[in-house]
């Protein structure tokens, strides 16, 4: 006190503590003991009532974003919350965000378990992506057992939820190696995904100008791609694989043509039966506002509600291509839906064909794409005709042609109609310059394709490589030592790629 007073020095006797066996620092319990939480403190959270203005929901989703590195899927949980602060969205606390609400205050209450990062061994990835959402989880192995160190997750800009789904995957990895480039940078660092394309990306060179400076951001790293089944992946955000709210309720019914009760604006029909023009209609044809709206409500409801116009009996919008259209709902809509997709002129194309087709019929509901999308998804005539997708096609090598007469390819056509003794037609294509060597044919052994060869050589020199298929007239012994006799290499084509074929 008197080195205090010699120096002009005051204290404050509230806030000071001497010779305490315990103190509160930043809402933890500190003792000889370690560190624990403050019990008082976790009770305020769990007692906590849900917000009710958006400043509210503002200041909980502030706080409970400091904490975001230890909850899992941070952003995914709070999406419904996060929606309620963009511009003119009317504040309504819907069930949704009463769930995200109560998950992000157990989170709060409970004990995370990760660990310190141990510098002497391999850090490891695992990245997901789903349509909204990217996350990644930091974590090391010990003893044979992946452990977390940090989560990290994001919500996509409206640009990014545009991506193919190669570039979402590799943005996931991007987005991981800068948000926790400070332990990655000297480090081996392993990446699980469960999308393989990401591996053959780093070999490719001609990506997608995106593609390649992420791939370049990448190459500071010493980083090493694995795959991994999302079945496997179980520290991985899962934002791909989200699990159906209606799973339990419908998991012992037949299956039905109506859709699920998701949005406001689908196809499906509501519990009341209501469509979802009705407050637009009734200001148009009895100048009725719905009350109890707030001012931002209003001021959204007035903004939407010009560019619509009743008609008796209908309700008609101007869409943002100025052609006008009908709007409607609820079974009208299904029925609509399946006569442009699956009717006599449907031709069951793809969802975005379908909502155009739609679009050019002359009628209107908000969610016609998503709603085409979920019944392409559920037709039975189309999963049963469906094609390869990207996922499953594997990378083809390009074939580097430098000069003319390099390189051919050899098919044959046919059998065709006997003409002269002759039923096939054995083609030879130079890659270069499309020049066509044919040659009628009465068989389709390799006799014949070995004397047509070199009556091909003698003219034209022997080429660098012939490439064809696997049938047997390529693939043999008197075949091949046609090709070691001049020197030249023997390829194929590409499986299930017949567009290689000369």
């Amino acid at each position: 006190m008197l080195r205090c007073e010699d120096t002009n020095l005051s204290l404050n006797w509230e806030k000071s503590h001497f010779m305490v066996k315990e103190g509160i620092v930043l809402g933890h319990k500190i003792s000889k003991s370690g560190i624990e939480v403050d019990r008082a403190k976790v009770e305020v959270i769990a007692k906590l009532p849900h917000p009710t203005t958006v400043k509210g929901v503002r200041s909980f989703l502030g706080h409970a974003g400091f904490y975001r590195r230890f909850i899992q899927d941070f952003s995914k949980i709070a999406r419904p919350m996060t929606h309620l602060l963009e511009k003119e969205t009317p504040f309504f606390f819907s069930k949704e965000c009463i769930e995200s609400f109560n998950t992000l205050k157990r989170k709060l209450t409970e004990a995370p378990i990760l660990i310190a990062p141990d510098w002497d061994l391999p850090f490891e990835l695992m990245c997901d992506a789903s349509d909204f959402a990217i996350g990644a989880v930091l974590g090391q192995r010990k003893n044979k057992h992946f452990q977390p160190i940090h989560y990290a997750s994001k919500t996509m800009t409206e640009a990014q939820a545009h991506y193919t789904t190669t570039e979402k995957e590799l943005l996931a990895v991007v987005y991981a190696f800068e948000k926790f480039r400070s332990y990655l940078v000297l480090s081996k660092s392993i990446v699980y995904t469960d999308h393989s394309a990401i591996k053959y990306l780093f070999a490719k060179k001609d990506a997608k100008a995106r593609l390649m400076r992420w791939i370049l951001l990448l190459q500071e790293f010493d980083v090493e791609i694995r795959d991994k089944k999302g079945a496997e992946n179980l520290a991985a955000d899962h934002l791909s694989r989200l699990e159906n709210p209606h799973q339990n309720e419908f998991e012992n019914k037949e299956i039905t043509e109506t859709f699920p009760l998701e949005t406001l604006g689908s196809v499906a029909l509501r519990d009341d039966n209501t469509p979802w023009f009705a407050d637009f209609a009734n200001y148009h044809a009895g100048n009725f506002i719905v009350k109890g709206m707030s001012s931002q409500q209003k001021n959204k409801f007035f903004k939407d509600v010009k560019h619509y116009f009743w008609d008796d009996p209908f309700l008609f919008k101007i869409c943002a291509d100025q052609v006008i259209r009908r709007c409607v709902s609820g079974q009208e809509a299904f029925d609509i839906l399946k006569a442009c997709h699956s009717g006599p002129t449907g031709g069951h194309y793809g969802a975005n064909y379908t909502a155009k087709k739609i679009f050019d019929s002359g009628f209107y509901w908000p969610m016609i794409y998503k709603d085409a999308h979920d019944f392409v998804t559920r037709c039975d005539i189309c999963q049963r005709q469906g094609k390869i997708s990207q996922r499953d096609e594997m990378p083809q090598n390009s074939i580097q042609v430098c000069e003319i007469f390099d390189i051919w390819g050899i098919d044959f056509m046919g059998p065709f109609p006997s003409s002269r003794g002759n039923k096939y037609i054995l083609v030879a294509v130079d890659y270069l310059s499309k020049w066509v060597e044919a040659k009628a044919l009465p068989t389709n052994d390799a006799r014949v394709v070995c004397k047509f060869l070199k009556s091909l050589f003698s003219r034209f020199g022997a080429p660098r490589a012939i490439i064809s298929d696997r049938e047997t007239h390529f693939c043999n012994d008197q075949f091949a030592k046609v090709m070691l006799k001049y020197g030249v290499t023997h390829r194929f084509f590409t499986a299930y790629h017949p567009q290689t074929s000369g």
